[in-house]
């Protein structure tokens, strides 16, 4: 097992090395150079069309804009928000923030690029739902025999990606969390997270969209206030936080504390990683859940998909890197071991050390318990599309079965003696996670031109005189 275990390793560390890095990073700068910056120019609007609008009355499609949102919100807003930003300022300083609000932002444009195909793209299936993505992007617009066995490749990938990253890992970091904060035993909160989430997910992208309208916002909310009570609380040194994290992108912070200091590579190396690990612009996910919403234009819905990597990195990651800045965590070492705090360790003591009593300890345990199971909402439709392309409407519910058992199991192996099996559970589907992105990324660069085409109609639709 220690041999597969570093195998996966160093595959992994191939996967998303810096060549991975350097696609998805600058796939979204030449789409945010061929969109005239539209994620700056039309943020107002998408936050109207997505917050406000909410929906089409009439448009073809399974859920509202705010559904298909949310669903795509409640897959990506996760583990990562929590844990992955405080590795990204553990590794590289409080400048890896600023490098994550990077990915973000030229990652809306790769997000937007994804939704349009997909809306565009899509197909009704054998059961009268939308299908849509990468897989159909590739098939349709790309084309011939490569553009189907990219999305055939795309299509293995997530499907196997789902089951790890999007499910297993999900269940156990929520079954670590509860026992470490509650107490509660993990065979338990394998048991309710399977009831839990077989009850949504058996009921198809209308229950979790139902569900995911009311969940995704309420804990979205539950933590955001968390943090914004704890930055009113350190609010002396607020000012220049900001001005800290720019000034540290590009000058690093010298040693000091637990911190043993980090260079410019560092901080973007880290901040580029957990940027994209956080929203997902550039693995495709965007495009499965656009094609579910109810829509006449593709730009319509695309434009409502690119505030769910605003959302994800720009504001809710803002509001933790802020938050560990803000408290001084970053330069603490664990009292037991000296070793200097990462992830979500360092999280929940920046949290408890800027709320009074455990209030802190328990915000950061019950976030990381919803982030993760909304994940496995999110992430189980993802998974059930790309199965459905692969072998047809016949594979879903065994899919939804198998999927839902795979979360009780991610709980249950806290109890082994050792975790070696779900480690490489997290490196194999991390591996698989990171090749998706090359068959999408090759789709959107290719079709950039019916991108930019679909861009100009619905300008042009907006603008004309309403009957």
């Amino acid at each position: 097992m220690e041999l597969i275990q570093a195998w996966l390793s160093r595959a992994s560390g191939l996967v998303w090395g810096v060549p991975m890095i350097v696609l998805l990073l600058g796939s979204g700068i030449y789409l945010t150079i061929l969109l005239r910056g539209l994620q700056f120019r039309e943020l107002r609007h998408s936050l109207w069309l997505a917050l406000v609008k909410r929906k089409e009355e009439g448009a073809q499609g399974d859920i509202s804009h705010f559904a298909a949102l949310m669903t795509a919100l409640a897959a990506t807003v996760g583990v990562g928000n929590i844990a992955g930003v405080a590795t990204a300022i553990a590794a590289g300083g409080p400048g890896a923030l600023f490098w994550m609000w990077i990915t973000g932002l030229f990652g809306m444009a790769t997000k937007y690029a994804e939704a349009v195909l997909g809306v565009k793209y899509r197909v009704v299936d054998a059961r009268g739902n939308m299908a849509g993505g990468p897989m159909y992007y590739l098939s349709r617009g790309v084309g011939g025999r490569f553009g189907r066995a990219l999305g055939w490749a795309f299509a293995l990938f997530a499907s196997i990606a789902a089951f790890g990253i999007g499910d297993m890992v999900q269940s156990n970091s929520v079954a670590d969390a509860l026992r470490s904060s509650f107490g509660v035993p993990p065979v338990v909160t394998g048991i309710v997270i399977a009831l839990a989430a077989g009850a949504v997910i058996l009921g198809g992208i209308r229950s979790i969209g139902r569900v995911t309208e009311f969940f995704v916002p309420m804990m979205i909310g539950f933590y955001m206030l968390g943090g914004l009570v704890v930055l009113a609380i350190n609010w002396r040194g607020l000012d220049d936080i900001a001005l800290f994290v720019f000034r540290d992108a590009f000058r690093p912070s010298a040693p000091v504390g637990a911190f043993l200091g980090a260079s410019v590579m560092a901080g973007k190396r880290w901040g580029f990683a957990r940027g994209i690990f956080s929203n997902e612009s550039g693995l495709g996910t965007g495009g499965i859940a656009a094609a579910a919403a109810q829509t006449r234009l593709p730009a319509s819905q695309a434009l409502v998909s690119m505030t769910q990597t605003f959302i994800d990195t720009i504001v809710v990651c803002s509001i933790t890197g802020f938050v560990i800045i803000a408290t001084g965590s970053w330069m603490q070492a664990d009292p037991t071991t000296g070793v200097a705090l990462t992830g979500a360790p360092l999280t929940a003591t920046a949290f408890s050390t800027g709320l009074p009593g455990s209030w802190g300890h328990a915000i950061v345990s019950l976030g990381l318990t919803f982030f993760a199971f909304s994940t496995v909402l999110g992430w189980a439709y993802y998974g059930e599309r790309a199965i459905e392309y692969i072998l047809g409407v016949r594979a879903i519910l065994p899919y939804r079965v198998l999927y839902v058992v795979a979360a009780f199991i991610g709980c249950y192996a806290l109890q082994l003696e050792h975790s070696a099996g779900l480690q490489a559970v997290w490196g194999f589907s991390d591996i698989m996670n990171g090749a998706m992105a090359i068959p999408n990324l090759i789709g959107v660069l290719l079709l950039s031109g019916v991108v930019a085409r679909e861009t100009r109609e619905y300008r042009a639709q907006r603008r004309a005189p309403q009957p």
